[in-house]
């Protein structure tokens, strides 16, 4: 069932850059007549001028007034009481659904989300569809396939703390490892809450899981336990290149902006709470209280291009290698590493249902074993490692992953770790206590209740390979960490040269060489006629119907600032293939010719000059030296926001409609 179209939105959220990707969502499912408000108060002003909307749509941590208090006002109202109300938090605990809905919420949702959960929460609060209640889901049992083997559905996100699934699933797919008793298949999940639905109804039969997230479904009944981390450390705190001078300002760089997290119920926000308290910041959710710093939650997989796009935004604390990229990216640099402040820390874990655990132990018995092979498998062999790990994550080419890339993020000294997967009880019991007493997060749980610790104990064999976790949350370790993330400036460029390493299509314009890499490009072909467009800037040269499909073709003379000329059969369109606001879309780039395909190291980059030749220059992200020859590599990316705009150029154009 869809959206109705017609639908009058009020949504209330007080930071701009969510707001922003809020009404980028609404408008993915059709729904255009959004009315904004920064606050409870704004809202209640839009209000009482009569917005009348259909539904209002709310974040619940706000300045001023609150989510909570709009509710509780709306619901007061006579003329408004009936208005369906959707609620918005980046909280995610299950008290906070049974405060919302005993003020009269009508649905609740959880950040981050995408457009299927906000499509489906939107139906629920106007009344189109029923709440689905998890107590009365039958759950589905797991498949005995026709080998006789239990068939484990085990969910994970396209993150390095998942890879020892990835690995396991290659080893398995190689024949260089077994199983007697199950058949492994991984459901990848676009956010932290789709994974936890999924364990709390029991649509998969365990998962890779953010453990503050586990104990919280734990401590709400849901039937789980933990058998095994998925890793310990491997997480990075990154500030923004933007919006100021860290090295003069410290503190006050962070002051009044927005901060990202993965989820609040995430070893990420322990860790970023006592580092701002460290430096003397309160950072926490925006309400009635002030805070320096506002912490937001959003997909992990989103957060490179926030902090590409937005001075507000003063950086993240996420799983690798989204920190990486974005450094490797020039978009970011370096705070800490999770490990330098909590060395072999928890993080993910794995969670496996009681009633596979009961019916099927053997099987998660043998699971929990090729696991563990799996992690020693990473550390032992991190560039394979690295080339499953970017077919496993980044299957589609969304991610831009790089083998390369994901091989500096496995060998990292103080990064992820996944040789010692044995749990850590006291480390757990620590974070729990750390997050309900400072932070007012979550429940105390009975840990050792919830681990099932024999399935470690049978896999985990060498006792001396276990590491306890220690925590580092002391002046003298923050003041370490201060002083490391200024002086590590050539840490920092060799990343960016990692992330440039690759196949790149060499082509020509005005007699000299560029590059373009491979991994965007959909296909190469000659110059077909080309319909102009009217009013479309410059460097449009028109579209072409390629095999039914309408492609946008730009010209790359134009943008590069060199002579124009009047394209022939002589010269060819490179078709690229990319995603531009979660939509696919194909784009043209008429170049003079084009000659071969050669693979790039980091040692053949170079970093162009800090100062602008032209216009052109703008596009040059490196300049490659291959065969004694300089090539420019071009920024696909920046080519499809021309003039550094937001708007991208198929948006621009929208030509798939209107020609």
């Amino acid at each position: 069932m869809d959206v109705s179209k017609d639908l009058k939105i009020l949504l209330v959220e007080d930071a701009g850059v969510m707001r922003k990707m809020e009404v980028k969502t609404l408008k993915t499912l059709g729904i255009e007549n959004i009315i904004e408000a920064e606050n409870g108060e704004d809202a209640i002003s839009k209000l009482e001028l009569g917005v009348n909307p259909d539904l209002i749509i709310s974040d619940w941590n706000m300045p001023v007034k609150d989510g909570f208090e709009l509710l509780k006002w709306v619901r007061e109202g006579e003329e408004y009481k009936k208005i369906p109300f959707l609620m918005a938090t980046g909280r995610g605990e299950k008290k906070e659904v049974s405060m919302a809905k005993d003020a009269g919420v009508n649905a609740f949702i959880s950040k981050p989300f995408n457009a299927d959960e906000l499509k489906e929460k939107i139906l629920e609060a106007i009344g189109e569809i029923k709440e689905e209640d998890p107590s009365k889901v039958q759950r589905v049992a797991p498949v005995i396939t026709d080998s006789g083997k239990v068939k484990l559905r085990i969910a994970h996100i396209q993150i390095t703390d998942h890879l020892v699934l990835g690995v396991l699933k290659d080893l398995i797919r190689s024949g260089k490892l077994r199983p007697e008793h199950f058949e492994l298949e991984t459901v990848a999940m676009g956010g932290w809450n789709p994974v936890a639905k999924a364990l709390e109804n029991g649509s998969v039969d365990g998962a890779c899981v953010l453990a503050p997230i586990a104990m919280d479904l734990y401590s709400h009944k849901v039937p789980i336990k933990l058998v095994l981390f998925a890793h310990k450390n491997g997480s990075i705190f990154v500030r923004n290149r933007k919006g100021g001078n860290f090295e003069t300002e410290r503190a006050s760089f962070y002051r009044d902006k927005s901060f990202y997290l993965p989820h609040m119920m995430s070893i990420h926000n322990m860790l970023a709470h006592m580092f701002f308290k460290g430096i003397g910041l309160e950072a926490g959710v925006p309400g009635n209280h002030k805070v320096d710093v506002s912490l937001e939650v959003v997909p992990p997989v989103q957060m490179p291009q926030i902090v590409a796009q937005s001075e507000e935004a003063a950086g993240y604390f996420v799983a690798e290698p989204l920190g990486t990229k974005a450094i490797a990216a020039g978009n970011a640099d370096l705070q800490f590493l999770s490990s330098e402040l909590y060395e072999d820390h928890p993080c993910c874990v794995v969670t496996v249902q009681d009633d596979v655990i009961d019916k099927y132990r053997v099987a998660v018995e043998e699971l929990s074993k090729m696991l563990v092979h799996a992690g020693k498998f990473i550390e032992t062999n991190p560039g394979t490692a690295a080339e499953i790990a970017v077919k496993f994550l980044d299957p589609n080419g969304n991610l831009g992953l790089k083998v390369p890339l994901l091989k500096n993020v496995l060998t990292e000294p103080k990064g992820i770790t996944t040789g010692d997967l044995y749990p850590d009880i006291e480390a757990l019991d620590k974070i729990q206590h750390y997050m309900h007493n400072e932070m007012g997060i979550g429940n105390i749980i009975d840990v050792n209740e919830f681990v099932d610790i024999s399935f470690a104990n049978a896999a985990c064999t060498n006792v001396s390979e276990r590491k306890k976790a220690v925590l580092h949350n002391n002046p003298d370790r923050l003041n370490e960490i201060l002083k490391k993330s200024i002086a590590n400036k050539s840490d920092t460029a060799a990343k960016e040269l990692l992330n440039k390493e690759g196949k790149y299509l060499i082509f020509t314009l005005d007699k000299q060489k560029y590059c373009m890499d491979i991994l965007k490009i959909r296909e190469i072909i000659r110059m077909v006629p080309v319909r102009s467009y009217p009013q479309s800037p410059e460097y449009v040269l028109g579209v072409i119907n390629l095999r039914g499909s309408i492609v946008p073709v730009m010209d790359s003379r134009i943008i590069f600032n060199l002579p124009k000329i009047n394209y022939d059969t002589k010269h060819f369109i490179i078709v690229l293939e990319t995603e531009v606001d979660g939509k696919e879309i194909k784009m043209g780039i008429a170049v003079d010719g084009v000659s071969e395909v050669a693979n790039v190291v980091a040692d053949q980059i170079h970093n162009p000059p800090a100062f602008v030749v032209n216009e052109g220059s703008n596009y040059v992200m490196a300049i490659a030296k291959v065969d004694g020859k300089l090539n420019m590599i071009v920024d696909i990316d920046k080519l499809l926001y021309i003039n550094q705009t937001d708007t991208p150029i198929q948006a621009q154009l929208e030509l798939s409609e209107a020609v």
